[in-house]
């Protein structure tokens, strides 16, 4: 989740939204990183969590990512819930919750729905206070 966090970090030198994924391997290594680049790339689909498994695809050279960990520091929204489902994800882990759009037990849960083929692990609030602290001084630096 630390190396998450730093992603997140630097998403704030473009504008965006500071939320970081990575993408271990099944020896928990990083395989791949990503932060959100919406702004930064005119991207509505430019969220750290897609970013990150298009880059640990690229990485595996396929796009089943099975044994792998995506790691995000705020609940993935359900595109990109649905993205880790996609790719075959064996877990996500994330830090803080989101309430208003959280698609992995808050608002909805793609990831745990008995209708799709594949359900990755949860395991749910690691370092919420850090990765909760970073996006509220980004919000509250915008609501001015």
């Amino acid at each position: 989740m630390e190396a998450a966090l730093e992603e997140a970090r630097a998403a704030l030198a473009t504008g965006d939204v500071p939320i970081g994924a990575v993408v271990l391997d099944e020896s928990g290594a990083v395989i791949a990183s990503g932060r959100n680049v919406r702004e930064a790339d005119a991207d509505p689909t430019g969220h750290a969590e897609v970013v990150a498994l298009r880059a640990a695809a690229r990485s595996r050279g396929e796009w089943r990512l099975s044994g792998c960990t995506l790691v995000v520091t705020l609940e993935p929204c359900t595109m990109c819930a649905g993205a880790a489902v996609l790719s075959r994800v064996d877990r996500v882990v994330f830090g803080a919750y989101d309430e208003k759009a959280g698609a992995v037990g808050s608002l909805w849960d793609v990831v745990r729905d008995r209708r799709l083929n594949h359900r990755p692990e949860v395991v749910a609030g690691v370092l919420a206070d850090q990765s909760t602290r970073l996006l509220e001084r980004f919000f509250a630096g915008h609501r001015g």
